[in-house]
């Protein structure tokens, strides 16, 4: 029997050697609890891993890490234990610095920030994409600077997705 969203070992009533499948348990929580793997996507376990790191294992990988894809791979004194992600499961790539949140079906997403809005300091200043702007047009007064750089603003906002296109 294990638990249903970590498939962690549970003991039973009249078990023997209830410690180890306490022990177990304790390996794979260590792992998934403020999760932090060493690299992403490894195709093939590291020669030499020092216990206690983890990774998350590529599609098509070979050895000890053959048939789980997109597991989180815990090195132990013992040989590697794996945890199938849930969606929602996160954990700092330690690599690079990002953010890697497991999106179910879709797998693993690394470095993209999802929100409806960016506070600092209390003050909204990002929020959801607002409507489309044209560009300047018409007037008696003509100045092609101005018109130039509204352009290059409008243009700019569009491109990082302030604003519709």
């Amino acid at each position: 029997m294990t638990t249903s969203r970590l498939s962690l070992p549970l003991l039973i009533a009249g078990q023997a050697q209830k410690e180890i499948a306490h022990n177990e348990a304790l390996v794979l929580l260590d792992g998934c609890v403020a999760a932090c793997v060493e690299q992403r996507a490894l195709a093939s376990p590291p020669a030499s891993p020092v216990s206690g790191a983890c990774y998350i294992v590529a599609a098509g990988a070979s050895g000890a890490w053959a048939g789980k894809a997109d597991q989180l791979a815990i090195a132990t004194y013992g040989g590697w234990r794996f945890v199938v992600p849930r969606e929602g499961l996160r954990a700092v790539v330690a690599s690079e610095g990002i953010e890697a949140i497991h999106r179910g079906a879709a797998g693993w997403d690394y470095g993209t920030v999802r929100a409806t809005g960016l506070m600092v300091d209390g003050t909204a200043v990002v929020g959801p994409r607002r409507p489309a702007i044209s560009d300047t047009v018409g007037g008696s007064t003509n100045d092609a600077q101005a018109r130039a750089t509204i352009s290059s603003i409008l243009s700019s906002l569009r491109a990082h997705g302030l604003i519709a296109p």
